[in-house]
Parts: C-alpha cells; structure tokens; sequence
C-alpha cells in the first residue's frame, strides 16, 4: 500500500527536509499542510513542487474545520506534526502565539486525526499513525557534562517556548493512553543545514560574517548543544514514522556536543578559508565575533543519547559536526538568491500576490 503523509509545517526549515527527503526517496504521497507564517518558505520546496506526489495547502492547524476537510479529502496513513513556532527569543518576547499553535494547534490536530481513524476500517486503523515532532528542550538543562538526555529523562522546560512544546507532548501521550490513537514521539537536538531560517545561531553568524557585521554570541558562548544535521535528522523522522513502535518516544541526536562559541569560532574559520576577498578591514571573520547580554533562563547544556533509536531502528547521523558545517556553509554561499529574499521579506511579498491570484 502507497503511504500517504499528512506533513504539518512542511514549508518550514525542518518540515522542508522531510518533504524534500520523502518525494526524493520514498513513493509516498504528500499533503503539505503550512500556514506560511514569517518562517514558513515555499522556496525551500522548489526542486519538489512539480513531483505528482506532492500537494500544497495553505491551511492553519488550528481551524478544525478545515484540518477535517483536509483529513477527509487527502485520507492520510500518517501524520507527521511539526508546524510549531520554534524560537525561545521570540517565545520570550510574545509567548501567546506558542500558546496557540503548539498547545492548541496540536489539541486540534489530535481531535482530528482521532475522529478520522475511529472510523477507518479495522485494517487501515492499524496503518495510520500520528508521529509528533518535538525538542530536546522540554527537559531543561543538564547539571554536568556526562549526563544525556534519555527518552525517561524528566521534564523541565525553561522557557515559553520549551513549555508549550513540553504540552504538547503530554497532549499527544494523553491521546494514545486515553482514546488508543497510534501514536510516536521523537525529541530532537538542535538542527542546522540548507534552508535554515536566518535569525538561528549558525545563519546569522554565517550571513553576518560575509557582510562584514558583528556576529553576536550570548554570554560567553559557553552554552553547550549537541547539533543535528537537518538532513540526517529527516531521515530519522521517516524512519520513525513508517517502523517506530506505537507508543514509543525516540531521542534524534547528532552526536555533536560543542559549545556555542565553539561553533561561531569554526564557522569563521571555514569562511576564512572560502571568502575572498573579506569585508574591508577584516583579516579574519573571527574579529567580528561580538558577546552580548545572555538571554533569560538560557540552559546551559543539552546533550541527547540517540541509542535507542540506532539499537531498534538502525539510524545514526551520517554527518560529523565538521561534514555536516561545512555543507552548511558551502550552501550559503551559493544560494544568495534565496537568504537575500529571506531577509529581504521578498519571498513572502511574492507568494501574498501569488495566492491573491488563485483567490
């Protein structure tokens, strides 16, 4: 049987990956369901966006009526959720729309899927499944460097952000414990690569760095992370999707802690090596590194053990924090057209006209 995936957030940084992952590597169909907020970018789809197994909705998961137009228009064997508000800056300055979408968006999308599988017949009941994206984030910070965080590890969110998606994850637990829809969970580490949203760490040091401005690092850079090639980790979300245990939650990790500053430091360096000429009066891209006040209740150090999903799905990351950088960086340089329309608003100006067209 085809499988046919309901992708929330499909247009986003990571949603775009699985995407592109599923139409290039699988024979699935997809149904991308994306608000297209500020973060949200068609463009990240473009090498897709003709394939007969691809379909577009703009669409908000929070409006029930049409989530349960689309469920029974698409008739998905799956459902991958990752349409979230994702920034803990953001999240700081104006926690109600992490309230709304993360909290209340994914309640809507499990009443949804939930009526939609209870009246499938007994044999596709037992294909479906809802997979839920979330972060390592909702387990707070480590207290030393050998600890990791297990898929037992308690929970203890440190910001707006890391508390509605913390919600949403007992959400989605409540569901398949109280009602029995098929559920999966992974909780994943920081994600970097092509496409990533220009406001993150390693595309706005790289994007700062190449116009000759400062590279702002919060603290003394000492907040460790342990980074995830968006690639790699697309890989594992489809993985889990189609042969994760129902139930089951799995920790994605790239096993690559580095510090913050760590990270800035080789991203200069690899720039070092690639730009020339540099900005007026740069020798080298790390003079522009610049600290800055941190950020409130910052967590120090987040660390994932992906065992369990290397020992019962055989996924493990194929690229090291040096392979996986400097992709990222090559990336960079060579798609300006497509930062310079993100920065520039550019790209949501364009698609505003566009669906006024089809209006």
């Amino acid at each position: 049987m085809q499988h046919r995936v309901l992708v929330t957030g499909g247009a986003g940084f990571i949603g775009s990956a699985v995407v592109r992952h599923l139409i290039a590597e699988t024979d699935a169909m997809v149904l991308n369901v994306d608000k297209l907020t500020y973060a949200g970018n068609l463009e990240s789809l473009a090498s897709v966006s003709e394939s007969p197994n691809y379909q577009f909705a703009q669409s908000d998961i929070c409006d029930r009526v049409e989530m349960t137009r689309l469920f029974e228009t698409f008739r998905p064997t799956s459902v991958m959720h990752l349409a979230a508000e994702s920034h803990v800056d953001r999240s700081i300055d104006g926690p109600s729309a992490f309230i709304e979408t993360n909290i209340v968006g994914t309640y809507t999308l499990l009443e949804v899927s939930r009526q939609y599988w209870e009246q499938l017949d007994q044999a596709l009941q037992g294909v479906f499944r809802f997979h839920h994206i979330s972060t390592d984030e909702v387990y707070g910070d480590l207290d030393g460097m050998d600890d990791l965080f297990t898929e037992d590890t308690p929970y203890q969110p440190s910001s707006p952000y890391s508390a509605s998606k913390a919600s949403s994850d007992h959400l989605v637990r409540a569901w398949h414990r109280t009602y029995g829809l098929p559920v999966v969970v992974t909780n994943c580490s920081n994600n970097y690569g092509p496409y990533h949203f220009p406001e993150k760490l390693i595309p706005l040091a790289i994007l700062n760095a190449i116009a000759g401005q400062p590279i702002p690092v919060y603290g003394q850079g000492d907040q460790v992370r342990d980074w995830l090639y968006v690639e790699d980790h697309a890989r594992a979300l489809v993985k889990v999707v189609f042969d994760g245990e129902l139930g089951e939650t799995y920790n994605v990790g790239g096993h690559n802690e580095q510090t913050n500053l760590h990270v800035v430091e080789t991203l200069c360096d690899l720039l070092d090596v690639r730009v020339n000429p540099k900005p007026q009066g740069i020798q080298s891209f790390r003079e522009l590194i610049t600290f800055v006040t941190d950020r409130p209740g910052h967590d120090k150090r987040y660390a994932i053990d992906a065992s369990k999903i290397a020992s019962t799905l055989g996924w493990t990351p194929q690229e090291t924090f040096e392979s996986g950088l400097a992709k990222t960086v090559d990336w960079f340089l060579a798609n300006k057209d497509w930062w310079q329309r993100v920065r520039s608003g550019a790209y949501q100006g364009e698609r505003l006209g566009r669906l006024q067209q089809t209006d």
